[in-house]
């Protein structure tokens, strides 16, 4: 029986790990088994200028810039950004090394109109990869109420259940930009895919990973690309202690990725997932009724553990193949 190629969307705010994510489906459109139909790209860990910049770029990179790529849709509250993270520019303050983009921020289409035209024209054939906040998504709820229950699948990155987050004491950080988004998504269907903290802060891209990726495509812009991108993210990972010293960075958005392509990787929960919206120090916590006995309809697959070993063996070899 031939294999169904899996249709794309991805939803990003680029963001080192956001890029390694976007690279490895750029890897597997090369390899013929993923169709990435759009980028539609958010606010959040730059820009939306920014955003969308570094998505032209690197589509730009890896050869694939027909693409089309969506404008992220304003947020209209006050946020913090993650640019001491990721650099000023979202990409390891690389952007000035890498070919221009050609696309138009001011010509291009609202990201939330992106996801609606896509999903109403190939309804159950889309898959949504969410590594942003989830702004994008509840716009495209709202304006059309139902349109994301025409996606096959979404697969979210966000959350944190059992530890502790990466923006406060309880939130992580895609659903603490935006928790009432978050919940507006969550709401939309009753089998989201969630990968959490839980899982993504055990899955460190390493130094030596990126020189094996680097040796074996030396003269890769690509490779060295990759190879910088990592220099730059494990000097602010040790900076804020995300890998408690070791040399490396978590690559938490590439891990929805991994999901789709890799899921033996993976074990999973059903729950039913509720958004902190109102609290003065938990607004953006991820929620579970862990009582015996709770009745509440579930709405979420939630990733509890990953085999890291395997993950990041099955990215290192897509990634050589860049």
């Amino acid at each position: 029986m031939e294999r169904l190629i899996p249709k794309i969307i991805l939803d990003t705010d680029p963001g080192g790990d956001d890029i390694f994510a976007l690279l490895w489906l750029l890897s597997l459109v090369k390899q013929g088994v993923a169709k990435l139909v759009a980028v539609t790209t958010a606010e959040g860990n730059v820009s939306a200028r920014q955003t969308f910049a570094a998505a032209s770029k690197i589509l730009k990179l890896g050869g694939l810039d027909e693409i089309e790529i969506g404008r992220a849709v304003a947020v209209n509250h006050a946020t913090t950004n993650a640019a001491h993270i990721h650099g000023s520019d979202g990409m390891g303050n690389l952007s000035q090394t890498l070919p221009e983009g050609d696309r138009s921020f001011e010509l291009a289409n609202d990201s939330d109109q992106v996801l609606i035209d896509a999903l109403t024209t190939q309804p159950g054939e889309i898959t949504i990869l969410a590594i942003a906040p989830f702004t994008n998504l509840a716009a495209a709820e709202t304006r059309s109420p139902g349109i994301l229950q025409r996606a096959k699948e979404i697969v979210l990155m966000g959350g944190a259940f059992g530890c502790a987050g990466n923006v406060t004491a309880h939130a992580e950080f895609n659903v603490a930009y935006h928790p009432e988004a978050a919940q507006v998504v969550l709401n939309s269907r009753s089998d989201i895919v969630m990968v959490p903290l839980d899982v993504t802060r055990s899955l460190i891209f390493t130094e030596a990973m990126a020189q094996t990726i680097r040796q074996a495509n030396p003269d890769s812009a690509i490779a060295q690309f990759i190879d910088a991108l990592c220099s730059f993210m494990i000097s602010t990972a040790l900076t804020y202690r995300e890998t408690q010293g070791d040399r490396g960075f978590l690559i938490h958005d590439a891990a929805t990725v991994g999901y789709l392509f890799y899921p033996e990787t993976f074990l999973w929960r059903r729950a039913t997932v509720q958004i902190e919206t109102q609290g003065l120090w938990t607004r953006g916590q991820t929620l579970i009724d862990n009582r015996h006995g709770a009745k509440a309809e579930a709405n979420a697959w939630i990733a509890t553990q990953v085999d890291a070993p395997n993950f990041f063996t099955s990215l290192i070899e897509d990634f050589k193949r860049l």
